[in-house]
């Protein structure tokens, strides 16, 4: 099997809901990360064989395949191809993961992968509610075989990290810490300029504007999402705009195209668990991803774990025995926003700074999805 590198990973800066990139339309989002992709590598877009990008609630501006309307909005060639992937918020690490298979299999040579979301615009679940015009009031009753086997009680990401927090005893002040520790990591690492090779400026934005000054008390303070839950909307994402691209190589394209490779795809793959939990497909596609590559928790120098909700990246240390000084370590969705499509592959350009700026070997990367499932991703530093 041919290795597939990573040439570069980037991202836009993101924007607070209301915020700084609110009005800008999600194929405009897109190109501004493709276009700071292909102009820093000086690579021929020509040369592209596709664009996979990742977005959720693909209707209105987001619909029609927006990752090609992207690409050609970035006024690149009609000859390259784009797809739009969604599974959900792990649909940009899957548009990778999808890159790095074409590579390795030998059908692709240069691959753009990366996502998009303006939840500004098309707010979260708003695919989910389109449905109800036409007699659906969800995506999932009705199925007779859904009813069957799972019922017909709430699906829904604000129920699974209770659930979660319960099933694993996670207590509010346990979350209220980590999200505290969200924040003043990543408002640390703005400070210190930890982000300015990841982030290519749409106009003149360039600073995330999630992060904020916040503390212990304000946090308890707040009203939980639902009577009797652990959750508050402290603990959970934030509802963002951002979009990202990652530039995927062979080993032929490298030397063809003089391209300087920072990392090589080590593992791709994704698992699925209870789709009423949710949240908790980490947990498992970790130990499956460790399992196959034959390398342990403790191998791994720098970790992204999407900070849907605290409760899920505590479970997940909990059973994964990760050293919480290696996750998130300049903060998470919780403080820097979770722009749905493009969350996947702005974590990706994260880990791959962080893990040449520590001079550590393994990276990786997982996300919670909705349905059950997640991704895992592994790189290895090269140079």
């Amino acid at each position: 099997m041919r290795e597939a590198y990573v040439i570069d990973a980037v991202r836009t800066p993101v924007g607070k809901r209301g915020g700084a990139l609110a009005a800008v339309h999600p194929a405009d989002l897109g190109a501004a990360a493709l276009r700071g992709l292909v102009e820093r590598n000086n690579i021929d877009p020509a040369v592209v064989d596709d664009v996979v990008m990742g977005c959720c609630d693909t209707i209105g501006p987001q619909s029609g395949n927006v990752a090609r309307t992207a690409w050609l909005a970035a006024g690149y060639p009609e000859s390259v191809p784009g797809v739009t992937v969604d599974r959900q918020c792990g649909s940009s690490q899957q548009a990778i993961t999808f890159g790095a298979q074409a590579i390795m299999s030998g059908t692709s040579e240069v691959i753009v992968a990366g996502g998009l979301q303006n939840m500004s615009a098309i707010p979260i679940s708003a695919a989910m509610l389109a449905g109800q015009q036409y007699g659906f009031d969800a995506p999932f009753v009705g199925a007779h075989g859904w009813d069957h086997r799972y019922g017909t009680g709430e699906v829904s990401q604000f129920n699974s990290a209770t659930m979660i927090a319960e099933k694993w005893d996670v207590s509010r002040r346990d979350m209220e810490e980590w999200a505290l520790r969200s924040h003043d990591r990543a408002r640390k690492a703005i400070v210190e300029g930890k982000f300015d090779r990841e982030i290519v400026p749409v106009g003149d934005f360039w600073i995330d504007q999630g992060p904020r000054e916040t503390s212990l008390e304000k946090m308890a303070g707040l009203q939980p999402l639902a009577e009797g839950s652990r959750i508050t909307a402290a603990l959970a994402s934030q509802i963002s705009d951002g979009a990202s691209a990652t530039l995927l190589a062979s080993d032929w394209a490298v030397q063809e195209y003089g391209l300087t490779p920072r990392a090589r795809i080590h593992h791709v793959s994704a698992r699925g668990a209870d789709p009423i939990y949710m949240l908790t497909a980490p947990i498992p596609a970790t130990k499956w991803a460790l399992e196959k590559t034959g390398l342990t928790i403790d191998d791994m120098d720098v970790i992204e774990i999407n900070e849907a909700f605290a409760s899920v990246v505590l479970a997940w240390i909990k059973e994964t025995g990760a050293n919480p000084e290696k996750v998130n370590v300049n903060g998470g969705a919780i403080a820097l926003g979770h722009p749905l499509g493009a969350t996947g592959a702005k974590l990706f350009a994260s880990l791959l700074n962080e893990l040449e700026r520590v001079n550590g070997r393994y990276g990786l990367l997982t996300i919670c999805e909705g349905g059950g499932t997640a991704n895992v991703t592994i790189i290895e530093r090269l140079g």
